[in-house]
């Protein structure tokens, strides 16, 4: 218990420098924010370079309105959302999100125990990564977030209906790539 009340003292004067402009702890402020939301930005924006420029912008925007963070919720879940509205901005504006690829159905399941034993959460999250754009920005936004369709909706300008759609492509994409993992698990063992 004290060294949350600690911690809680230590973040609020951290956020009262950072109002006041404070370049050492703005750069603190960063340095402990940036790893998780770059990574944040990077499953929305594919390109690494430009995954930075967003995160940049998106702190920038952090210091701009530190004055309105209410202190309701963490810290981290205020810039989150806002990491999260700056990588929607920019899938808006290169106008890329909505290049579909049609999915044909899976014919089966994938066997679930061979690929949970032998995938890494690391190769999942390459799979989303490979997403087209409007798919990979649904399914995080969803699957990840936790938004719902209707908040999705509101959020990228688009339609309850399309929201799903985007998801059920994601999903049957995904479950394509998994098959395609399953096949090359059952190569190298029997490789082995």
């Amino acid at each position: 218990m004290g060294l949350e009340l600690y911690n809680s003292k230590l973040e609020n004067q951290l956020i009262r420098a950072c109002i006041e402009k404070d370049g050492r702890a703005q750069r603190a402020m960063y340095e402990k924010y940036a790893p998780h939301m770059y990574a944040l930005c990077l499953r929305y924006v594919k390109e690494a370079s430009d995954a930075e420029d967003v995160l940049i912008t998106g702190f920038m925007k952090v210091f701009d309105k530190m004055h309105t963070y209410s202190g309701q919720g963490s810290l981290g879940g205020w810039i989150r959302r806002i990491m999260i509205n700056e990588s929607l901005g920019y899938l808006r504006r290169n106008k890329t999100m909505y290049l579909e690829v049609e999915v044909e159905a899976a014919d089966r399941d994938p066997n679930w125990q061979l690929v949970n034993d032998h995938l890494q959460t690391e190769d999942l999250l390459n799979m989303v990564s490979e997403l087209p754009m409007g798919y990979r920005t649904v399914f995080n936004l969803y699957a990840i977030e936790g938004y719902s369709h209707k908040e999705i909706s509101k959020m990228l300008g688009i339609s309850e209906s399309t929201s799903k759609s985007q998801l059920s492509r994601a999903r049957g994409l995904l479950q394509q790539k998994l098959l395609e993992s399953e096949q090359e698990i059952k190569r190298k063992i029997t490789k082995s």
